[in-house]
């Protein structure tokens, strides 16, 4: 592909829109678990056991809506643009995030999240095609590591927040309407932010059929792998990691410790942020497939350490928080590297937001498990996470079965 001027055209602004939208939406996706426990305490009571199984709940209704979320809008995408699917979804996620100021009880929670999540799915798949269609190829590691990064950024936003003006039962709905601003992203795109080139000489030769296509004979094979490698992380994260650490902490550090939660997250985050952008660095050297495993082998061994290990919360449980913060969100830098790189132009938002987002089905299981294991368990989010984060040995024997990418230009 020519790197001249329909290449380079906007790809600026369509970077800054990607890195903003994806980091805007991991400071909602870090603001829930700050809040959750704290929250559902003041609707539902004290009890932990019924605090675990909403928040459960609510963390499965996320992903399912997250999952159908990037499956419509990436077919919106295809269909009408990158552009303008984007900017709706940057607004859908922002203004029902925002409404969650007005619950008053656990189901209105998980409701306004699902339709939260729907536009957080939809950015994800958007933001990465239209960056990766606009910049040279010989940069994809580099932007993968930026977009992949630009969710944790906002992860560590929401907990800078959390550990300054700790979430309480009084005090955790004004946070709510924080997470409504990115709504004015949305105007950015909509002025600033042109339409991938690619994609429009893509639909230009032939119509997008993406929903057909991503399943059809010849591009199957790769959509199944691909929703593997995104639900092994996916669940690792949502169902152990990003969802329940910062309430295990939370637990462990009790009234000693009110900011335990927002600590935890902080450290989590930063850890997130290297990871999120050295992983596909380290996959552009050395191959996809060999980092995907790496990443597995690094992840089963210190969430292994961290569930099975640590009682307390204390200088070590932080330390190792940041560890396993980087080692399971990594695979969030890897991701938009490996993806686009499997789908054609025409069909690409949709292929890679189906295969990120339906992994949200299969992690939305296992935050579901989760809630009831942790129930099984006497209220140990220690053993239902060693349990869970068993994931990861799946992944270390399936990505062989994958296609190798590095060095291959972008399917037209």
């Amino acid at each position: 592909m020519n790197e001249g001027k329909p290449l380079s055209h906007g790809r600026w602004p369509a970077l800054v829109a990607a890195f903003l939208g994806w980091m805007f939406v991991g400071f909602e996706m870090g603001l829930f678990p700050i809040v959750a426990r704290p929250a559902l305490q003041s609707i539902l009571g004290p009890d932990e056991g019924l605090v675990g199984r909403w928040n459960g709940w609510i963390v499965a209704l996320f992903l399912l809506g997250a999952a159908a979320g990037g499956v419509a809008f990436g077919w919106l995408g295809d269909r009408v643009g990158r552009v303008r699917a984007l900017a709706l979804s940057v607004v859908t996620y922002s203004v029902f995030t925002g409404a969650k100021y007005f619950a008053t009880d656990a189901w209105h929670l998980g409701a306004l999240r699902f339709a939260a999540s729907l536009g957080m799915g939809g950015e994800w798949s958007l933001g990465v095609a239209l960056v990766m269609e606009c910049w040279p190829e010989r940069l994809r590691p580099m932007l993968a590591g930026v977009i992949g990064a630009a969710a944790n950024v906002g992860f560590l936003l929401v907990a800078l927040i959390g550990a300054l003006w700790p979430a309480t039962r009084e005090s955790w709905r004004w946070m709510f309407l924080v997470g409504a601003a990115p709504a004015l992203l949305a105007g950015y795109v909509a002025a600033f932010v042109p339409e991938s080139a690619r994609w429009k000489a893509a639909v230009g030769r032939a119509a997008s059929r993406p929903l057909r296509e991503v399943f059809a004979r010849g591009l199957r094979r790769t959509t199944l792998l691909a929703i593997v490698f995104a639900s092994i992380p996916l669940i690792g994260t949502w169902a152990a990691v990003s969802g329940w650490l910062p309430l295990w902490a939370n637990q462990l550090g009790g009234k000693e410790a009110p900011a335990a939660a927002a600590m935890t997250q902080v450290v989590v985050s930063v850890g997130a942020i290297i990871g999120c952008f050295f992983a596909p660095i380290i996959g552009g050297k050395i191959g996809r497939r060999p980092a995907y495993f790496g990443l597995c082998l690094l992840s089963l061994v210190f969430c292994g350490y961290q569930f099975r290990c640590l009682h307390a919360y204390d200088a070590q449980f932080l330390v190792l928080s940041g560890i396993v913060g980087c080692v399971t969100a990594a695979f969030y830098g890897w991701l938009p590297l490996y993806l686009p790189e499997l789908f054609p132009t025409r069909v690409r938002a949709t292929g890679q937001g189906l295969s990120f987002n339906f992994g949200r089905i299969l992690a939305a299981a296992g935050a579901l498990q989760m809630g009831q294991l942790v129930g099984l368990f006497g209220g140990s989010y220690a053993r239902a996470g060693a349990t869970i984060t068993l994931i990861y040995a799946l992944g270390l024997v399936l990505i062989w079965f994958a296609p190798e990418t590095k060095g291959k230009p972008l399917p037209e």
